[in-house]
């Protein structure tokens, strides 16, 4: 009898190691993918383009020669309605990603996306915040 339990408990404990293991391994391939998103974006003119590293961090900006005409106001407006897009697109990819790695119900998958979510609200079209995302 006490044979048998000890067998059980043995195999427990050997499937929740594995399983520790396999979610530390998935853990470690989404990091390794997540370094290497980037999100992009332009504005409807496609006058100005920015791109941001997996952090959310601008990494590229273009200006178009026609901007030079717009007040100043206008151009840091558009700059940063398309920085927040890109990074937008940037979580839709983190998003993407941890779907085929961990599993975005899994804890690390919400965790991910919930660190991501409060660092980049969506924002809706004309670039406001609307709060949240929804559904994409």
């Amino acid at each position: 009898m006490w044979g048998r339990e000890l067998d059980e408990a043995e195999r427990w404990v050997a499937d929740w190691s594995a399983s520790v293991s396999e979610r530390a391994e998935q853990a470690q391939r989404l990091a390794a993918r997540v370094a290497g998103v980037t999100g992009a974006a332009a504005d409807a003119s496609g006058l100005i383009e920015v791109r941001v590293d997996s952090s959310g961090a601008l990494t590229a900006l273009h200006l178009d020669d026609r901007v030079t005409g717009w007040p100043a106001a206008r151009i840091e407006r558009m700059i940063m309605t398309t920085l927040r897009q890109a990074q937008t697109a940037l979580f839709e990819q983190i998003a993407a990603t941890v779907a085929d790695t961990v599993g975005a119900d899994s804890e690390t998958g919400r965790a991910v996306l919930g660190g991501y979510e409060r660092r980049f609200p969506a924002v809706a079209e004309d670039g406001d915040n609307d709060g949240g995302r929804h559904g994409g």
